[in-house]
């Protein structure tokens, strides 16, 4: 009788034993599923809203920033430049503009004016050597933006000056307005957001880069195929009316994803190297 038992209590012992092992099993299993998932989401992560962590001395240097980030921008993410302190929400057209000085200066250029003609119609004509893009500035619901892209192209800021970054994986980018051509360039001062509620980033959107709340510069990019997994952290402030072809085919040729690594934001400089060689400016 005692040997029975021995043996029931023997058998039971291994039994315990094997589901022990077995737990223990599935639950290296299952650390390393939820290893592999935090992992991707984590590169997923990097590829569109790390995208433009850089926008001109960017990050301010978009899109890249590099944003990303487009923004603002390419090779790697160098700091993010300090940013100005968040102001409260402004009703738009804004009547008074706040530029913040940060960073060195890619191209010494005065500050926009204070006070934005907010009642101004405004059409930009970029052209470049594979075409003119023309742009409805959105002046009434980003004034302060539309106030410095003006300022900047009427001291020819943007002229002769590469795009530098072209993503088309996951965001479709093309971003330009860093006369040093890294992603790293800016004006030498910085403003905040506008234009954000409900943003979203359809073919033919023009935004800024940045690197993080009210980093704005001079890097913008312009949007060449539907964008819906952007973050709405971008703002825009114009619509190509003209151009957005010759966007579409550079975008074709692909770039050499010298910015696909980590912190990088992805995508890299256009095979077809797009040189912006003026932008004009019309106003009604």
């Amino acid at each position: 009788m005692a040997g029975k038992k021995e043996r029931q209590r023997r058998l039971a012992r291994e039994r315990y034993e094997r589901n022990l092992s077995r737990r223990v099993a599935q639950q290296e299993r299952n650390r390393r599923i939820t290893g592999i998932i935090l992992a991707c989401l984590v590169v997923a992560g990097l590829g569109v809203g790390g995208f433009f962590l850089f926008g001109g001395g960017p990050a301010n240097h978009p899109a890249a920033a590099t944003p990303s980030r487009p923004a603002t921008t390419p090779a790697t993410t160098p700091p993010a430049s300090p940013s100005p302190s968040a102001a409260a929400p402004v009703a738009e057209p804004a009547h008074t503009c706040a530029y913040n000085v940060s960073g060195t200066a890619s191209r010494k250029v005065g500050l926009p004016p204070k006070h934005p003609d907010f009642k101004a119609h405004y059409q930009a004509t970029i052209r470049t050597n594979r075409g003119n893009i023309v742009i409805d500035l959105l002046n009434s619901r980003a004034t302060c933006t539309v106030n410095l892209f003006v300022s900047l192209a009427k001291q020819k800021y943007f002229s002769q000056t590469t795009c530098h970054r072209l993503v088309t994986s996951g965001i479709f980018v093309l971003q330009c307005g860093d006369p040093t051509g890294t992603g790293s360039g800016g004006p030498g001062y910085q403003f905040g957001d506008e234009n954000l509620t409900g943003a979203h980033y359809p073919a033919a959107t023009v935004a800024m880069a940045n690197s993080g709340p009210n980093t704005n510069g001079s890097q913008f990019f312009l949007v060449y195929r539907n964008t819906p997994g952007l973050h709405p952290n971008y703002t825009p402030f114009g619509t190509i009316v003209s151009g957005l072809k010759i966007i579409q085919n550079v975008a074709k040729a692909g770039s050499d994803n010298a910015f696909a690594t980590p912190g990088g934001g992805g995508g890299g400089h256009p095979k077809e190297k797009v040189v912006i060689k003026s932008v004009t400016i019309k106003k009604t």
